[in-house]
């Protein structure tokens, strides 16, 4: 179908009935008890970047590094919540922009990270769609906040200082 179809058919079911969104990414990676291993995987096991304080930088927590480190496990998440009702999933990409990365001295990652977010969603998506060609599924690209206010300057001494622009 053409993208205008698809949209003209997700319009008519958000019209007809309550379309479902998947549930939270990082709590159901957190069930997966990964470590560090898990998160740097074979491309990253010798990333060595040291942060602000002098200290060699943890990339455990950094879910949306897992679109790259362990893609499969990514995309089965996201076809669990197809299988379980969603009509829609986000893309693993909350932490997807260069602030956020590069608290994880990984900001250079991020269009391959959004990039391949997108294409494993969709993946799961067509793989469960052409299961249950009754029921399409969607994907929704996710972008969560960063870490930094735009709204507040967090110079005490100059109040129109941003540290982001």
């Amino acid at each position: 179908p053409t993208p205008s179809e698809v949209l003209q058919y997700f319009n008519g079911q958000l019209k007809e009935r309550i379309c479902y969104l998947d549930g939270g990414m990082g709590t159901r990676i957190q069930a997966e008890m990964l470590e560090e291993e898990d998160f740097r995987g074979e491309d990253f096991k010798d990333f060595k970047e040291i942060d602000n304080n002098g200290v060699l930088v943890s990339l455990k927590g950094n879910n949306d590094l897992l679109i790259l480190s362990k893609p499969t496990m990514i995309k089965d998440i996201h076809k669990e919540y197809f299988l379980g009702g969603s009509d829609i999933v986000e893309t693993n990409t909350f932490n997807g922009t260069t602030i956020s990365q590069g608290e994880y001295k990984m900001q250079d990652v991020v269009y391959e990270l959004n990039k391949k977010g997108a294409q494993l969603a969709k993946q799961a998506a067509a793989e469960v769609t052409k299961a249950e060609p009754h029921k399409p599924r969607f994907v929704a690209g996710a972008v969560g906040p960063t870490s930094r206010t735009l709204s507040v300057s967090p110079s005490v001494e100059d109040p129109s200082y941003r540290n982001v622009t």
